[in-house]
């Protein structure tokens, strides 16, 4: 193909990406659900997180603040961790604006089996949400990944690295760190760490713009306190900075 005939080629190729940008759809957050099921949660509290996730999809408050922003929807995608080896993202992006949706979601999220059961990667789960936020075909507002775990990172990189390198791409991390107050001894370490798990994930974990870390203990409360992690996800927060925030 002579030059001349490039030229047009490259103009059509340019005119339909512009296009393809301009027909993206406009979400007010892009949401990645980053979720540990490694060795050291077991199965009966790993059907407690997948029953929290839908109750609070389902809350009237979470729906409220989806419906609030000025898309008025919002897309979700979820992974699951164990090693660095061990990573899946179970539930690609799903766009949520109304109860309809969001129950197609949960349904979804509910049928679908554990994929894991290995040692703890933190920083492989958040490299996944990182690729698909690059890979979303959606225009959001903001870009967040939500972690939630019992644990501190034992495999894989450098949580903390993985974290900057989410945070310089303009991402936001917020943790929901759940606290084994009667661990066995193998797992102490792990889920008890010096200074307290929630400090552990606002040092290695969570960042970027109004980053924050919630704490609960006990997987039962789980499904409150994913709520309002929803809700503080889904609302415009602080312009900077982390706040810690308790049961």
């Amino acid at each position: 193909m002579d030059r001349i005939a490039l030229v047009p080629l490259v103009a059509l190729l340019l005119s339909v990406s512009v296009l393809s940008s301009a027909l993206a759809v406009d979400v007010d957050v892009a949401l990645v659900l980053v979720t540990d099921v490694s060795r050291s949660i077991d199965d009966a509290e790993f059907k407690l997180e997948k029953d929290g996730y839908a109750s609070a999809f389902a809350n009237q408050k979470v729906l409220d603040a989806i419906r609030g922003g000025p898309a008025g929807q919002i897309a979700v995608a979820y992974v699951e961790f164990a090693s660095s080896f061990e990573v899946r993202t179970v539930l690609d992006w799903t766009v949520i604006r109304d109860r309809a949706s969001a129950q197609t979601f949960v349904e979804r999220l509910s049928a679908a089996p554990r994929t894991f059961w290995g040692r703890t990667a933190i920083g492989a789960g958040i490299e996944q949400a990182i690729q698909l936020l690059a890979e979303t075909g959606l225009n959001p507002a903001r870009r967040v990944i939500d972690v939630c775990g019992d644990g501190t990172s034992n495999a894989g990189r450098d949580v903390a690295q993985v974290r900057d390198e989410a945070v310089r791409a303009g991402i936001t991390i917020n943790g929901l760190a759940i606290i084994n107050d009667r661990p066995v001894s193998w797992s102490f370490a792990h889920v008890q760490p010096p200074g307290g798990l929630a400090n552990y994930y606002r040092d290695n974990v969570t960042g970027g713009p109004g980053s924050f870390v919630l704490e609960v203990h006990d997987f039962s409360s789980f499904g409150a306190a994913m709520t309002r992690k929803l809700v503080q996800e889904i609302a415009v927060g602080p312009a900077d900075g982390k706040f810690a925030a308790g049961r």
